[in-house]
C-alpha cells in the first residue's frame, strides 16, 4: 500500500482568528472611550465568539460577544491621559494577534473646584456743603477669596459689582453661590458713613459716625475730627484711619490675592476729606481713591473696588471702584468649556485664570 495518501474526509482543521482590522478611537468621558472594528475574513474554521479591546497605557478594556464587526466601550482609563487601542477576536480555539493600533485620544480631566476672588464694588465718598462740612471716604467693596466646588458642564453666573457715585454704596458682586457685598458710602457733611462690604467713613459732623464692614469681607470706617477732617474708608485689610488735627483719615489697605489669582492687590478704602488748610487724607492701597483737600475727591481705580475719596466743603466725593471676579485651577484640567462676558485668560504658574471685569458667565 505504499505511494497511496490517505484523508480523512469531512473533517476541517481549525484555528485562532485572524487579527481584525481596527477603526476609530473616541474618547466619551473622563475614564471612558469608545473604539470601531471591524471583524477578520478568517475566522479560523470556528466561529468568532467576543472581541476584546485593551488601551496602551494599559488599565482600560472593553469586550463585546458578538461574532461580526461592531462597537467596544472602553472603561477603566485615567483621566487627562492620551491612549490608543488594540482589538483581539476570540473564538473556540484561542485569541488572535491584536489589530494595528487605533488613532490617540485623551480623556477629559474636568474640574470640580476651582479658586475664586469675588471682589464688590467700591462705595462713593460723602460731598461736602457749606463751610467746613466735609464728607467722609467711601468704603472698599466686600473682598472674598476661598475655594468652592463646581458640577463639570453647570453654568456659574458671574456678576461684576459697579462702584457707586457720590454719596452711594457699590453694587455686590457673584460667582456662583458666592456673594460680595458692595462698599458703603461716606458720610455726607452732616451725616454717618455707611456699612457694607467695608464701611464708608463719617462726616466732619459732630455726632457722625462710621459705618461697618461685613465679617469676613472688609473692616470698618474712620471717625471725623470735627468741622475740620474726616476719616478714610474702611478697606479689605484694615479699617479706615481717623482725621486728626485738621488731616484727613486714609483709607484703609485692601488685601492682596494669592498667586493662583494672580498676586494683585484689591479693595483699599477711599481717603478723608480735609479743608484747604490740611492735606486730605490717601487712599488705601488696592485701588482706593484720595480725599479731597479744600474740593472733590479722587474716584476708586475701577475693577479693584477701592472706594472714592471724600469731598471737602462743596465738593464732590469720589466714585468708587467697579469690583471683579477671578476664576483659577491647576492647568492640568481641561479649558472652560464656554464664558460669557469677555473674560481675560490666562495659562501661567501652573493656573488657568479666567478675570472678569464684566458681568457673565462660565461653565467648567
Amino acid at each position: 500500500m505504499s505511494g497511496i495518501l490517505l484523508t480523512l474526509a469531512g473533517v476541517t482543521a481549525t484555528s485562532v482568528p485572524g487579527a481584525p482590522t481596527i477603526g476609530t478611537a473616541t474618547q466619551t468621558g473622563s475614564t471612558t472611550a469608545t473604539v470601531t472594528y471591524t471583524a477578520p475574513v478568517n475566522d479560523g474554521g470556528s466561529v468568532i465568539t467576543s472581541y476584546t479591546a485593551t488601551s496602551s497605557p494599559s488599565g482600560g478594556t472593553g469586550t463585546i460577544s458578538q461574532a461580526g464587526s461592531g462597537t467596544i466601550n472602553i472603561t477603566g482609563l485615567s483621566a487627562g491621559t492620551a491612549y490608543t487601542f488594540t482589538v483581539t477576536a476570540t473564538n473556540a480555539i484561542g485569541t488572535s494577534a491584536p489589530s494595528a493600533a487605533s488613532n490617540s485620544i485623551t480623556t477629559t480631566n474636568p474640574v470640580t473646584s476651582v479658586n475664586y476672588l469675588v471682589v464688590a464694588g467700591g462705595a462713593g465718598g460723602g460731598n461736602g456743603t457749606g463751610g467746613v462740612a466735609n464728607g467722609g471716604g467711601g468704603g472698599a467693596g466686600g473682598f472674598r477669596t476661598s475655594t468652592l466646588a463646581v458640577t463639570p458642564g453647570v453654568s456659574n453666573t458671574v456678576t461684576v459689582g459697579g462702584g457707586g457715585g457720590s454719596n452711594s454704596n457699590g453694587t455686590d458682586s457673584v460667582f456662583s453661590s458666592i456673594t460680595s457685598t458692595g462698599g458703603g458710602a461716606g458720610g455726607v457733611s452732616t451725616g454717618s458713613g455707611a456699612s457694607g462690604g467695608s464701611g464708608g467713613a463719617a462726616s466732619s459732623h459732630s455726632g457722625s459716625s462710621p459705618g461697618s464692614g461685613t465679617g469676613g469681607q472688609g473692616n470698618g470706617g474712620g471717625s471725623q475730627q470735627v468741622d475740620n477732617a474726616t476719616g478714610g474708608g474702611g478697606g479689605a485689610g484694615s479699617s479706615g484711619g481717623n482725621g486728626s488735627g485738621g488731616v484727613g483719615g486714609n483709607g484703609g489697605s485692601g488685601s492682596t490675592a494669592s498667586a493662583a489669582l494672580g498676586s494683585g492687590t484689591f479693595a483699599g478704602g477711599g481717603g478723608g476729606a480735609a479743608n484747604g488748610a490740611g492735606p486730605a487724607g490717601g487712599g488705601g492701597s488696592g485701588g482706593g481713591g484720595s480725599g479731597g483737600a479744600g474740593g472733590s475727591g479722587s474716584s476708586g481705580t475701577p475693577n479693584t473696588g477701592g472706594g472714592g475719596g471724600g469731598s471737602a466743603a462743596n465738593g464732590s466725593g469720589g466714585s468708587g471702584g467697579k469690583g471683579i471676579v477671578i476664576i483659577s485651577y491647576a492647568n492640568t484640567f481641561d479649558d472652560a468649556t464656554s464664558t460669557t462676558g469677555s473674560p481675560t485668560f490666562v495659562n501661567s504658574g501652573g493656573f488657568k485664570r479666567y478675570t472678569f471685569n464684566d458681568s457673565g458667565s462660565i461653565t467648567i
